[in-house]
């Protein structure tokens, strides 16, 4: 009976992700032919992608690769870009809190953009679902294998299509982090975030290294937290009134 639930709730995060899977899908091939043509050996490409597997970090790791940044730059900017984790770690953690240190690990390093969006929909549709984290496997374990695939066939076919990121591919990744970012507006912090990145990413764009989105989702993280801490100061005296 509990295998039965296992596999059922791990098929239906995977099924669930599947609009997630096709959005990614050119972002990963784009991803593996820059990192061909950023003279990166395509186990190195690979190999990036199998332990970082995170999209945007990989695609700033390599541009800055290319234009010859330090380390620290790279590890600075990486870092930054990533902190937008901690955040969704936060949102997840109630729901696996009771789960042993080997699957929060998992779990943790499974955890991207579309897996959040999808896993948290499901905890707010099923809050005390027993098995979530079958279903939160399902759909990291997914964009894993997803993510692989594409790198794998943007390295070895990236080559012979050097202008393979001109070709508006990416916008299927635009696409997906629409879908992902809009249902989440309809909150103050998560809207407070969006327009402080999106006016911080605009004003600063002219800078080098990429420096103004690093601006902007530094700006989105702390305006992000400032009004979370603002809602919840302000629930207990709105419930006492």
């Amino acid at each position: 009976m509990h295998s039965i639930s296992r596999l059922s709730s791990f098929s239906a995060g995977a099924r669930d992700t599947l609009p997630m899977l096709v959005g990614a899908a050119p972002f990963g091939m784009i991803f593996g032919a820059l990192a061909a043509s950023a003279q990166l050996a395509p186990w190195q490409g690979q190999l990036m992608s199998l332990s970082v597997f995170a999209g945007s970090s990989q695609f700033i790791a390599v541009g800055l690769l290319a234009g010859h940044a330090g380390m620290l730059v790279i590890w600075l900017a990486t870092l930054i870009v990533n902190l937008r984790h901690m955040l969704y770690a936060a949102a997840l953690l109630p729901h696996v809190r009771h789960l042993p240190r080997r699957w929060r690990w998992l779990l943790g390093f499974l955890l991207t953009d579309e897996t959040f969006a999808v896993v948290d929909r499901h905890y707010r549709r099923q809050p005390d679902a027993r098995m979530g984290h079958w279903y939160f496997f399902g759909s990291g374990l997914s964009m894993y294998a997803n993510w692989q695939c594409w790198t794998l066939v943007g390295l070895l076919f990236g080559t012979l299509f050097p202008k393979l990121h001109t070709l508006g591919l990416d916008f299927a990744m635009v696409a997906t982090f629409i879908a992902i970012v809009v249902p989440q507006l309809f909150r103050r912090p998560q809207l407070g975030a969006a327009l402080a990145a999106g006016a911080v990413a605009y004003l600063l764009r002219a800078l080098p290294y990429k420096l103004g989105l690093l601006a902007a989702v530094g700006a989105g993280v702390a305006v992000g937290l400032l009004l979370t801490r603002l809602s919840g100061a302000a629930a207990p005296q709105g419930e006492a009134a």
